[in-house]
């Protein structure tokens, strides 16, 4: 397993530097510059200082070289000196967006919290609702258990999430009058510190709406995954065997089939965990969570290529991440499954 691991981490090097050089390369081929929102009453000259402050002046194999560098060297530096009170990157050039001229992973760190809170939120409630229901549906299947599953996934797959975020605002914000206790805000207030009891209930309450919109998304997905991979285990031999061995129903079920039948559904939420971090943008936007999702839909507008890159680029390395894990978990889960 420790061998498997090395290699492809190995392997994981070379293809995020890729897609570093990829990502680098379409945000440098597309349309739109950076200094197109600043007042047309600049001088060029004024301007033309602007861009080459802003480093735009170097040729574009100079730019992605600094970048890398200050993504993998200096910003670990800098998080190292936060940490325990060390100057080694004392005086270094981090990555700065172009819009704010702060530094990219300072505004990460600040919208980050909120990602996490209602995404993950969201993510967690889908996981543990769709297991079941997929578990369920599987061993019932075509019963009315499973018919309502069925027609609940579908909606959560066919439905976009920025019409069940608007149907939600109008049944629970616009249809209920706002003294009444089922009425749940719109707008994700980022300020609310949760300091006693109320607070914490408003804090619960203006994460209900995002956090069930994302929950009906997830759920719908894992849960089809998780029903058809148990009805694929369900009709093995290795399962009548078990039930001709006097096993419990619960035993062969809970124990036998669903841990064979995780391996699947483990690669689907492994590659959705790094969307919790990198934000989901149209719920965030909906709803005015001031979280990465909506940072890098700003950013896109606002020709902020450092912002979009280093965001992106951490998806990538997130998701690069989160498949060697469940490769990892594959063995944990089938004893049959060996990497040395």
């Amino acid at each position: 397993m420790l061998t498997f691991a090395l290699r492809r981490l190995m392997t994981a090097i070379p293809t995020l530097i890729f897609i570093s050089l990829v990502l680098f390369m379409v945000l440098e081929l597309s349309p739109g510059d950076p200094l197109a929102d600043m007042p047309l009453t600049i001088p060029p000259e004024v301007r033309e200082k602007i861009r080459l402050a802003m480093g735009l002046g170097e040729p574009w194999y100079v730019r992605y070289v600094l970048w890398l560098n200050n993504f993998f060297v200096t910003e670990p530096m800098y998080w190292f000196d936060g940490t325990f009170g060390t100057d080694f990157a004392d005086g270094r050039q981090r990555i700065l967006s172009y819009q704010t001229r702060s530094p990219v992973f300072d505004t990460i760190g600040e919208r980050i919290p909120q990602t996490l809170k209602v995404v993950g939120t969201g993510m967690i409630i889908g996981i543990c609702l769709a297991v079941p229901i997929g578990v369920i549906s599987a061993y019932k299947q075509y019963s009315w258990f499973d018919q309502i599953g069925t027609f609940i996934s579908m909606i959560g797959f066919s439905v976009p999430t920025f019409v069940t975020g608007v149907v939600l605002i109008v049944i629970f914000s616009v249809w209920i009058p706002n003294d009444s206790p089922f009425w749940l805000p719109t707008v994700y207030d980022t300020g609310l510190k949760v300091t006693n009891w109320d607070t914490f209930v408003a804090q619960v309450r203006q994460m209900i709406l995002p956090s069930a919109v994302l929950a009906l998304y997830y759920a719908a997905q894992i849960s089809r995954y998780m029903r058809s991979s148990m009805l694929d285990n369900l009709s093995q031999d290795y399962v009548r065997t078990a039930r001709a061995k006097g096993m419990s129903e619960k035993v062969v079920v809970l124990i036998h089939v669903l841990r064979n039948s995780m391996i699947p559904v483990v690669t689907v939420i492994a590659l959705m965990i790094p969307g919790v971090f990198t934000g989901a943008i149209i719920t965030e936007t909906i709803f005015k969570v001031n979280g990465i999702g909506q940072q890098l839909l700003l950013s896109l507008q606002g020709n902020d290529a450092p912002m979009v890159l280093t965001i992106t680029f951490i998806f990538a390395v997130l998701i690069v991440t989160f498949n060697l894990i469940a490769d990892i978990l594959y063995g944990l889960l089938d004893p049959r499954i060996r990497y040395d």
